[in-house]
């Protein structure tokens, strides 16, 4: 017998409505089930002993005929043996197709499971179920051969096909690929995968020698589909592709009582580019892995596959896209949070375009095109590049906020008033960015003096950016934020993710990064030391806040401080800039004045022109001629080299090192041509 069968990509629907327990709604789906099949076999195991009490009683028959002459009977025994039989034959169809049907339901859950679905992948009930339906067909082929002995053709030529038929697909579905490769395969990449063969201690306990050999091979997908009508006389081998370590050996053990073959490295060599149809692009190329054993069994030959290949509906009902979006995104962010209705009605309105109610679009069709093909309106990406962008964001970045459910997540801009234009100033949500791939936002009320409120969006938050300051130090820093939506005051809320910074033990003063948004008056207490304590410590670059807003990075300069590994750096390097953080603060750059010559011990500044400026912070490598100077009501830390902290302002000076006092000694900088701020 050549067995072929084979793994195939698709996206499957549930199998079972989710009602308000899915869980316990499959569990008692199961009970049932598993109940209805063991009446059944009792039933079949019954009629099986009519049976065979009735082929006694024809072989007694025949018997008297043979020796005594007798016929009288003869007739009678026969009609009943077979109507027997018949009724036999068709419980253990119905007992067959109900346990075929099962392993359809595993399969389907199988493929679930790569979106996030529960799967139980314990093979020996269902083997179990295989191996009593194969005893049965045993015993009826044994009683036809008893009878076929004694010269008796008493069934009828369809009751014989229907055993070959039922044997044939039994054996056929008792083979499972257990251990599916990936879904996406790359060339000169090891994968694994494994067989499993349910009847392989029935049928292959008696081999003597070596057992038999599986192959695997890739083919295209109208080879999958011509195989899947019927048997092909094309070389496997002219196939898509080239798999090393291809080959395998079913092996069986006793203690687990399963038989299988493992395949541990197989590696995609090279792969053959099909013509595309269409607009379809490389990816979206299918094959199949074909799994191919021959084995004697019977005397026959028969050539057997699974499901059809490669079927995937074009459309699907909304309401089982929800179940399979929520699965997905709980399986990839590995969460227990689930998505609410709220969040599929945004959802709908995103991918139909309108803003139906979820009771209007439940049972709206989704078409592939619709979910991974199509632009969204007024966007240029598909709904499944964002949604996958929401999950990667949320899996790296966002777990535990999702999971505590600080994030109220999929909720449109233009229905954000809804929720805060009743609350309290400093009110605020985070939603997922609904116009940028991976991004999160705050939205927050501002009201005036009136009480009229405002509905403030901040620029969404990337992963580069929560890399660089986490949401929770985000939240903290932003004072106009007070209140998260419908849970609490936000510093109870968020302190567990607000980040504490101790002070530097290498004889260095942290610098911190500090998000702010313009107009926000409550950010003038970043002056205050007391709460520089506090962010993101910055130990090989400087700081400083441009007036075209965000945060700007400046390399090291000048030098390293007495003790540091860093090495003197005799000619300046270029400041650059590097706009990270959207946080619009608006000041002046640092200015850069000729002054008196600076070979004497100065104090804080000068004035000029109504201004107050301080000398530049440096090392060890100032000297000569002028300094660099800054007016003194611009003293931000961001604003000077590595290590500079702010410092009481009445001082008038920012230190870079505790030696450092009002009253420094400080020499001159070498100014190059190239040296340049930037904005």
């Amino acid at each position: 017998m050549v067995i072929f069968f084979h793994m195939i990509q698709t996206v499957s629907v549930s199998v079972f409505p989710i009602f308000q327990y899915p869980r316990l709604a499959v569990s008692l789906q199961a009970r049932q089930e598993e109940m209805k099949f063991h009446y059944r076999c009792k039933k079949l195991q019954h009629k099986m002993k009519e049976t065979s009490n009735a082929q006694q009683s024809l072989k007694v028959a025949l018997e008297s005929r043979n020796f005594r002459g007798q016929v009288q009977d003869l007739s009678a025994h026969q009609t009943n043996w077979v109507m027997l039989a018949e009724e036999s034959l068709k419980l253990l169809i119905g007992v067959q197709d109900q346990a075929l049907g099962i392993i359809s339901i595993w399969k389907r859950r199988q493929q679930m499971a790569g979106n996030g679905a529960p799967f139980d992948e314990n093979l020996l009930p269902l083997q179990d179920r295989l191996e009593f339906i194969f005893g049965i067909y045993e015993e009826l082929i044994r009683m036809i051969r008893e009878l076929s002995e004694t010269g008796q053709r008493v069934l009828p030529p369809e009751y014989l096909d229907q055993i070959s038929n039922g044997f044939t697909s039994l054996i056929k579905s008792s083979f499972l690929v257990d251990k599916q490769p990936p879904q996406v395969l790359k060339t000169q990449t090891k994968f694994q995968a494994s067989v499993n063969f349910m009847l392989g201690s029935k049928i292959l306990s008696g081999v003597q020698g070596k057992m038999p050999i599986i192959r695997a091979n890739i083919i295209t997908e109208k080879k999958a589909q011509d195989l899947f009508v019927g048997p092909s006389t094309e070389p496997l081998s002219d196939g898509a592709g080239e798999i090393e370590n291809g080959k395998s050996v079913f092996e069986f053990t006793q203690a687990t009582r399963t038989c299988g073959a493992v395949f541990k490295n197989m590696l995609l060599k090279k792969i053959k580019r099909c013509e595309r149809k269409g607009s379809e692009s490389v990816t979206e190329e299918k094959c199949a892995i074909l799994f191919t054993a021959e084995i004697n069994f019977s005397g026959s030959t028969h050539v057997i596959q699974g499901r059809r290949p490669f079927f995937v509906e074009e459309k699907v009902p909304w309401k089982k896209m929800c179940q399979t979006l929520n699965m997905k995104f709980m399986a990839e962010v590995g969460t227990k949070q689930e998505l609410t209705p709220m969040h599929y009605r945004f959802l709908a309105q995103k991918i139909f375009g309108d803003n139906g109610s979820y009771d209007d679009v439940k049972d709206r069709m989704v078409s592939w095109s619709q979910f991974n093909k199509e632009p969204l309106r007024e966007r240029n990406f598909t709904f499944w590049q964002w949604f996958d962008g929401v999950m990667d964001l949320t899996k790296k970045h966002l777990k535990d906020y999702w999971s505590d459910g600080l994030i109220m997540g999929f909720v449109s801009k233009q229905y954000i008033h809804t929720f805060l234009g009743k609350e309290h100033n400093g009110t605020f949500l985070l939603r997922f960015s609904d116009s940028e791939i991976g991004g999160i936002t705050i939205a927050h009320i501002v009201r005036g003096d009136d009480g009229s409120g405002q509905i403030q969006n901040i620029q969404p938050f990337t992963a580069k950016d929560l890399q660089i300051l986490s949401l929770g130090d985000r939240v903290r820093d932003l004072k106009q934020l007070k209140y998260l939506y419908k849970i609490g005051d936000k510093d109870t809320v968020f302190e567990k993710y607000y980040k504490k910074v101790s002070s530097s033990g290498n004889g260095y003063k942290r610098a911190v990064i500090i998000l702010t948004v313009p107009g926000d008056e409550s950010q003038e207490s970043k002056h205050n030391p007391s709460q520089m304590n506090e962010g993101v410590p910055m130990d090989e670059c400087s700081v400083y806040a441009s007036a075209s807003g965000g945060l700007q990075y400046a390399s090291p300069v000048y030098g390293s401080p007495v003790g540091s590994p860093i090495q003197h750096v005799g000619n300046p390097p270029h400041l650059y800039s590097s706009p990270v953080l959207s946080t619009n603060i608006q000041t002046l750059p640092p200015t850069l004045l000729d002054q008196p010559p600076f070979s004497e011990t100065i104090g804080p500044g000068f004035s000029e022109g109504g201004i107050r400026y301080v000398p530049s912070p440096s090392y060890q490598c100032l000297e000569n001629s002028n300094p660099g100077w800054f007016p003194a009501p611009y003293h931000y830390p961001e604003a000077y080299p590595v290590g500079a902290v702010q410092i009481e302002e009445v001082l008038d000076i920012i230190s870079t090192d505790a030696s450092l006092s009002s009253h420094s000694t400080f020499t001159h900088v070498p100014m190059d041509e190239d040296l340049t701020w930037t904005n």
